[in-house]
């Protein structure tokens, strides 16, 4: 923005924007990345075990991928100021859809990609519309769409169906020089979303909304399209998610995304990179430190031979520990799914 754009800009809009620039740096979660990364390399080398190992060091990154493209969405989504719980199940639609449309067949593997992004544009579009339109708080309206899509799938799937391609395992399988070619799915995504937070206006309204809807609508950003745009997002970040998995696993599963716990772990991841859950502040990269963390711990769990049980307990204990930091940082009771612009934004917004 520049300094004349600046000094024309609306008063309300102009705090807001200057609290993006201010607030919400990287650095201290990457710091502590690298600090779990140390211990864990020490707690397994000092047990007879080898930590940094190419292959050990490459099953890391492939542990990130699923849940990294969905916390670049949640973000996304957190940053306006709403939350998506529907992620999980759109990750599984989403693996179901491309697995039947490809149905094996190289040639249908553009056909396949296309229809999980449908299905997860879909139901990101259902998820910003029924929470703008029908003004329902967050919460529950993804929660609703949720059990929806676990509806669709029970009733329609009972095992894994489908099949993809052995040219499309290649995503979840290959590496280059060293690198699986998953990264650079990952990486790909978290540029274009990059870019387009701190580099676009519908970014800086991302932010504007999450921060203080009201400001922004006084300033002619329009709170709706904002979050139904976020939503939609997210469910494209689901999609290739579960694009991934089918990858990994050559078929298609209706029970994928909720068997990974890819909802809550990517509110988790999000909260944990130093995002405010009421939105409006943080930044992209920090969570993405968060989801490197997670893997690692699975890491040494998987080394250790750790109870699946223990498993669940620590990353509820990481769920309720970022949730209690939010709260402390922000210095106030925290509501999950309490959106500004829901609760005034929409009341004051014409279409």
């Amino acid at each position: 923005m520049t300094e004349r754009a600046a000094t024309a800009a609306p008063a309300p809009l102009l705090r807001v924007l200057r609290g993006i620039r201010t607030e919400g740096s990287s650095l201290p979660v990457w710091l502590t990345f690298v600090a779990v990364f140390a211990v864990a390399w020490v707690a397994v080398d000092s047990n007879g075990g080898h930590f940094v190992t190419v292959a050990n060091l490459q099953n890391i990154v492939q542990r990130s991928v699923a849940l990294g493209l969905v916390t670049v969405g949640q973000t996304l989504v957190v940053l306006a100021g709403s939350l998506d719980l529907s992620v999980a199940y759109v990750v599984s639609i989403a693996a179901v859809a491309a697995a039947v449309t490809m149905d094996g067949e190289t040639s249908r593997t553009p056909l396949g990609v296309g229809a999980a992004l449908a299905v997860g544009a879909l139901a990101g579009l259902t998820n910003g519309l029924v929470v703008t339109r029908l003004r329902v708080n967050p919460f529950i309206a993804t929660f609703g769409v949720a059990l929806i899509l676990r509806g669709v799938l029970d009733a329609t799937f009972v095992n894994s169906t489908g099949r993809v391609p052995e040219s499309f395992q290649t995503l979840g399988f290959d590496v280059l020089a060293g690198v699986p070619v998953s990264l650079f799915l990952l990486g790909g995504v978290v540029a274009v979303a990059w870019y387009l937070m701190h580099r676009t206006r519908y970014g800086y309204h991302v932010y504007a909304v999450g921060g203080d809807a009201e400001a922004a609508r006084l300033s002619g950003v329009r709170p709706n399209r904002v979050l139904v745009g976020a939503h939609v997002l997210s469910g494209l970040c689901a999609a290739a998610s579960g694009l991934f998995l089918a990858s990994r696993l050559g078929v298609g599963s209706p029970t994928v995304g909720p068997e990974g716990g890819y909802d809550l772990e990517s509110i988790a991841a999000v909260a944990l990179g130093g995002t405010a859950l009421a939105g409006g502040r943080g930044r992209l990269l920090g969570p993405m430190a968060a989801v490197a963390m997670l893997a690692v711990v699975d890491s040494v769990f998987n080394f250790f031979e750790a109870d699946p049980n223990l498993r669940t307990l620590v990353r509820g204990v990481v769920i309720v520990a970022a949730v209690a930091l939010y709260a402390f940082r922000a210095g106030r009771p925290f509501r999950l799914g309490r959106p500004r612009f829901a609760d005034r934004a929409v009341q004051g917004e014409q279409g």
